[in-house]
């Protein structure tokens, strides 16, 4: 009987889901790609398996970066595209569905105009 790590429930997961649903939104964050400073960055779209956002700096595939989205921890990432100004990049980890739609609930509506 073979079982499975959670990180390889996550691989199998990630490579099943790599095009999940992406659902645009605007969420100010930080992004610091390995070996540089944090820069601020906007999240444009989120899914379980990763982002984009706006990076001015070209970002090269495979690096790995840390994106912070405002009262969470940083989330371990790689870079998979570079293109104009945006940069995408899929999570170490899947995000769980209930952070995901925490995240989305925050960040739509009236979430968007929290002091």
């Amino acid at each position: 009987m073979m079982v499975q790590t959670e990180q390889e429930k996550y691989a199998a997961a990630a490579q099943e889901d790599r095009s999940a649903h992406r659902i645009r939104i605007s969420i100010p964050a930080t992004l610091r790609a390995s070996g540089t400073k944090s820069f601020q960055t906007a999240v444009r779209d989120l899914s379980l398996s990763g982002f984009s956002a706006t990076a001015m700096t070209r970002l090269h595939p495979g690096t790995l970066c840390w994106l912070t989205l405002p009262g969470m921890e940083s989330m371990a990432a790689k870079v998979v595209w570079w293109d104009n100004g945006l940069v995408g990049a899929a999570f170490d980890r899947l995000l769980s569905p209930i952070i995901l739609d925490d995240i989305l609930t925050r960040w739509r509506g009236e979430g968007m105009f929290e002091g």
